[in-house]
């Protein structure tokens, strides 16, 4: 029986699945000397799940990314507790991210007035960038398409819906630009 790359490749996704929402999603958080398994296990399961995954990324407890499909994490990044994203997305190296952040990639299309949007599916999705060195606050969402640059900081309970300019630091609903961190 000769099993193809792809098949291999998509098998190993499916187990690492499983392996994450039956397990890993229910362990204990990442932090204390008696959950450095959590972590580990977590890193192992996304590690056959997610496109790219850097060296010593932290996936927290209860991350929701759906079927991992596009996700690429870099070195030393984590995925806040209870965080809910999808791909496409591309977070850099050394991101911090708080609990509940979403990252959103899709919307619901709603061109056709005579048919009700719970009909109409979703729209493309569209990747959300992340650059290298950046903090996202709690409960922080991003919406489609945005591209954050490197050294940004986003303010807790903010709402991305446009481009963040490096080295910015952005808060509010909308997140506007409070000030650079380059002087």
């Amino acid at each position: 029986m000769d099993i193809g790359k792809g098949n291999m490749s998509a098998l190993k996704s499916k187990i690492g699945l499983i392996l994450y929402y039956s397990i890993g999603k229910r362990l204990p958080e990442s932090y204390g000397f008696f959950h450095l398994g959590s972590r580990r296990f977590r890193m192992f399961c996304v590690k056959m799940i997610f496109d790219k995954v850097g060296k010593d990324i932290n996936i927290e407890k209860n991350v929701f990314f759906g079927s991992g499909k596009d996700i690429v994490i870099g070195d030393y990044s984590g995925l806040g507790i209870n965080a809910k994203v999808q791909g496409p997305l591309s977070v850099g190296s050394h991101v911090m991210m708080g609990p509940d952040v979403i990252i959103y990639t899709r919307n619901h299309k709603f061109d056709d007035t005579k048919v009700p949007m719970m009909f109409q599916g979703d729209g493309e999705p569209e990747k959300v960038r992340i650059g290298n060195d950046v903090w996202i606050g709690a409960r922080v969402v991003i919406l489609p398409g945005v591209t954050i640059g490197d050294g940004v900081i986003i303010g807790a309970c903010s709402l991305v819906t446009k481009d963040v300019m490096p080295y910015s630091i952005v808060g509010g609903v909308p997140a506007k630009v409070i000030k650079s961190r380059k002087a």
